[in-house]
């Protein structure tokens, strides 16, 4: 999860992930933040985000993220 946030940080600082809820639905990441977040969660976690998996249920919060990361390296 440390990773997880460390990535976030990087590419929209100033947000509190820890605690935001609604990433997505607040309109705090746009489009080119999540093509970011998918391309540095594949590369740092070994998965493959299809386009299934980019809806906002899975966008809206760190710990959202995180299920969903690991769920994909289950699979």
């Amino acid at each position: 999860m440390e990773q997880l946030l460390e990535i976030l940080q990087e590419i929209k600082g100033g947000v509190d992930f820890t605690t935001e809820e609604g990433l997505i639905d607040n309109e705090i990441l746009d489009s080119f933040d999540i093509i970011s977040i998918v391309g540095e969660l594949e590369d740092a976690f070994d998965i493959e985000i299809t386009p299934v998996d980019i809806v906002p249920e899975n966008f809206n919060s760190a710990r959202a993220l995180w299920e969903m990361v690991q769920r994909l390296r289950e699979e």
